[in-house]
This record gives C-alpha cells, sequence and structure tokens, in this order.
C-alpha cells in the first residue's frame, strides 16, 4: 500500500512540474507583461488616491473598477498587511 501511494505522489509531482516547466511563447509573455503594467498602473493609482486623502473605501472600489478582469481578487492580485 505504501508503495502505491509514494508511486502515485510521485506521478502526481511529475505531472506538476511538466505543468509548471511549460513556457510561454512570445505573444503569451508580451501579454504577461501588459497584463502586470496594467496591474501596476491600477495599484499605482490605488497609492494616488490614498495620498489624495479619499478614504480608503473609495479608493479600494476605484482599485476594484481598475482590475476588473486583470487579476485574482478584490485587492486586484496583491493584498498588504493593515
Amino acid at each position: 500500500m505504501n508503495k502505491m501511494v509514494l508511486a502515485l505522489v510521485a506521478i502526481m509531482l511529475t505531472a506538476t512540474v511538466s505543468i509548471a516547466a511549460e513556457s510561454h511563447g512570445d505573444q503569451e509573455t508580451k501579454a504577461d507583461i501588459a497584463r502586470h503594467r496594467a496591474i501596476a498602473a491600477a495599484h499605482e493609482g490605488a497609492a494616488k488616491c490614498l495620498e489624495s486623502g479619499k478614504k480608503e473605501e473609495v479608493c479600494t472600489k476605484e482599485l476594484q473598477a481598475a482590475c476588473k478582469g486583470l487579476a485574482i481578487g478584490k485587492f486586484c492580485g496583491m493584498k498588504h498587511e493593515h
């Protein structure tokens, strides 16, 4: 039984590494770069919003609107401690 479990774990790890090692083509890489820049711009906008003295809730809503379709989660793919 233990050998079977070890074999299954080894197969799963091999599959995970194979998927993770898959590289993007030029178009996918360029799209990733553009997406990262758009996310960074949205976060820069959120920082400027907070600097302007607006409430955090207002700036969070603006961040969510700017990031719609770009990143995962309501914090545009990034959350920090408060």
